[in-house]
């Protein structure tokens, strides 16, 4: 535990409280960032999408949110490509389909009780996005977003700030179509919630109590890594995924309360390291909200993958993402 003690008028000690922190993260550090989003002094920045160019992964793209007013579009040298003027969206997923379409999604929390799903189309070219249209995403505030592209079909998911999840099957054939399949719950407030495509198994964040698992089949879900203050810290907030083979891999959440990031190994979600996003030629990364990872290679600077995450500081600039590379942060937790 972390001690936090402060002093009285006097000088004498008036009182001491405790932050939880998780064991000791492996450091590593960013090798690129994005421009600070366009909303200074708040917390705004907050979820990244990652597409990867397989002909020329220099030119992949990053689309983040802007909570408070919109959607951004990012090359990999941090430059904004686009802006489009969403309004109030929390979460960002993207996929690209078998016609070569990129579809992204984001959690509308316009209107704080109705969520709504706002699809995009991503011209992967010029770096812009083309509103498809506007779907229900259940009653309530939304708050997190995530998309699965399984067996062919895409399904979004669309996480209230209270705690329940509905599953949309998409339909893309002119205006969006969104076709209500399976409602979840946690417990708690949730947000962060990633889609593993192999299987169709959905992950969701409860932001104080831990990881669940929902398998395809079922509305009950398994509590599969709970917030112990070792590998996670509330809050759990984004998750993402570095899949291997058909069944083995990773998933990453991000333990926001000690500024870490937790790595499990799937299928049975067994704990194997913690890291952080320290100082170096760029800043660290505190208070993360969410993370996106996809494996393969983005050039150089990134040859096995490419892990981003917002940084809830970036003092004196607005909030940002910053770019990691996969190879490093496996090479500092041994994998």
């Amino acid at each position: 535990m972390r001690a936090v003690c402060w002093l009285g008028a006097l000088g004498l000690l008036a009182g001491c409280a405790t932050t939880p922190v998780g064991l000791p993260p492996v450091a590593v550090t960013a090798t690129g960032e994005t421009r600070p989003v366009g909303t200074a002094n708040a917390d705004a920045a907050d979820d990244p999408a990652i597409w990867r160019n397989a002909a020329d992964p220099s030119a992949s793209l990053i689309v983040a949110t802007d909570k408070r007013a919109g959607l951004y579009v990012y090359g990999l040298d941090g430059a904004v490509r686009s802006f489009i003027d969403a309004g109030e969206v929390n979460n960002v997923d993207l996929r690209q389909l078998a016609d070569g379409r990129v579809v992204v999604v984001a959690s509308d929390r316009n209107d704080r009780t109705q969520a709504a799903l706002q699809v995009y189309q991503l011209d992967t070219r010029d770096g812009t996005l083309a509103l498809l249209g506007r779907t229900p995403g259940g009653a309530g505030e939304g708050y997190g977003l995530c998309l699965g592209l399984t067996h062919g079909e895409l399904r979004a998911y669309s996480v209230l700030k209270e705690g329940h999840i509905h599953e949309y099957r998409l339909a893309l054939e002119g205006e969006p179509v969104a076709t209500p399949e399976r409602t979840f719950t946690v417990p708690t407030q949730a947000e962060g919630c990633v889609v593993d495509d192999r299987h169709g198994a959905l992950f969701v964040a409860e932001e104080d109590a831990g990881i669940w698992r929902f398998v395809p089949g079922t509305s009950t879900g398994e509590l599969v890594a709970a917030v112990d203050n070792r590998q996670l810290v509330a809050d759990v907030e984004g998750l993402a995924l570095a899949p291997s083979g058909e069944t083995a891999g990773y998933l990453i959440a991000s333990s926001q309360g000690d500024n870490a990031y937790a790595v499990f190994s799937l299928p049975e979600m067994t704990p194997v390291g913690r890291f952080h996003i320290a100082a170096g030629t760029l800043g660290a990364t505190e208070e993360t909200d969410g993370i996106d990872l996809v494996t393969g290679s983005f050039g150089a600077d990134y040859p096995q993958g490419l892990f981003v995450a917002q940084d809830g500081q970036n003092q004196p600039a607005a909030q940002n993402f910053k770019l990691v590379s996969w190879e490093a942060i496996r090479a500092a937790l041994g994998l």
